[in-house]
């Protein structure tokens, strides 16, 4: 498998991973405030809902990270994906930096992070 292909899976994971965190930690929360709440998060309705929360934490997450690298290029912190294999520049002082790098990585795009 292609460096790219597993830096592109590796990113996808890492958001799915930290969307689960997040209803793992709402589940908690609502069974210690919420007196015999932790019967409904064994049925297979709340499986498949904390699979769709994943999934939908998944593309929200590439939705703010693709309107952050959009937003960079606009404000020239980040150069324009090209039709070649260049990498992308991004610079250092770009303030949503972290969600372009998310961005790079999630669409598999080689990119050079620190660029002034």
């Amino acid at each position: 498998m292609k460096p790219a292909t597993v830096d592109m899976l590796r990113a996808h994971l890492m958001v799915a991973s930290l969307t689960a965190l997040a209803a793992d930690v709402l589940a908690c929360v609502t069974v210690a405030v919420v007196p015999g709440a932790q019967h409904p998060f064994v049925s297979s309705t709340f499986r498949l809902i904390a699979l769709a929360f994943m999934a939908s934490g998944v593309i929200v997450t590439r939705q703010a990270a693709h309107a952050a690298f959009h937003l960079a290029v606009e404000k020239c912190h980040a150069s324009a994906a090209s039709l070649y294999s260049w990498p992308v520049a991004v610079a250092s002082d770009c303030l949503r930096r972290w969600l372009v790098i998310l961005h790079l990585r999630l669409t598999g795009k080689p990119f050079m992070a620190g660029v002034h």
